[in-house]
């Protein structure tokens, strides 16, 4: 094994552990995120699908730090405070990871869980990423920087030449369906 040509890949709850994984351990080289959704490669900002007030509501498994759940309060001794209130967001999450090849993956709602998706706002956060990525020489996604009003690419069309990468598969809750471009990729990259 090469030690200096190790990737990972994660769908869902493992897709954000994939990619705070990358983002924090120098180690890896490559990861393939396929639908993180919110926590991981999708914009808390964008109030749409899986969002904080659910992550954060009475009765759920939280598996944030505790310091995230006063974003989906109504009311508290600090006040209200809601998704438009984090500091940082999941696009400042993607560009840790540069300049490393980082390829986000989603599918189509009408395979999967239509109310928790937001493959735009995942979309959006890898645009809103790019400027770093260059900043480090690396190649972007080719997409013009403006990611409140950049329309993504169409299902099956993947923006898989730079360091960041896109792709929109026809399956569903799953990875499989990314797989076979993320090993050509990283052949390519690594």
């Amino acid at each position: 094994m090469d030690a200096k040509r190790v990737g990972l890949e994660g769908v869902s709850h493992y897709g954000k552990a994939a990619l705070v994984t990358l983002a924090f351990e120098p180690r890896f080289t490559i990861a393939l995120v396929d639908f993180s959704g919110a926590g991981g490669a999708r914009l808390y900002r964008r109030n749409f699908g899986e969002a904080v007030k659910n992550l954060t509501g009475k009765g759920e498994y939280h598996w944030k730090a505790g310091n995230f759940l006063k974003y989906g309060t109504a009311e508290s001794s600090f006040g209200s405070r809601n998704a438009n209130d984090p500091r940082v967001d999941a696009h400042e999450l993607i560009t840790l990871c540069a300049p490393r090849p980082m390829f986000i993956s989603y599918g189509i709602p009408e395979k999967a869980d239509t109310l928790w998706l937001d493959r735009r706002g995942c979309f959006m956060a890898a645009v809103a990423a790019q400027p770093v990525y260059r900043l480090l020489g690396a190649k972007d996604l080719g997409v013009p920087d403006d990611y409140r009003n950049v329309t993504s690419p169409a299902v099956e069309v993947g923006l898989l030449d730079g360091q960041v990468a896109w792709r929109q598969h026809d399956g569903g809750h799953e990875g499989q369906s990314n797989m076979a471009h993320f090993i050509t990729r990283a052949k390519r990259m690594l």
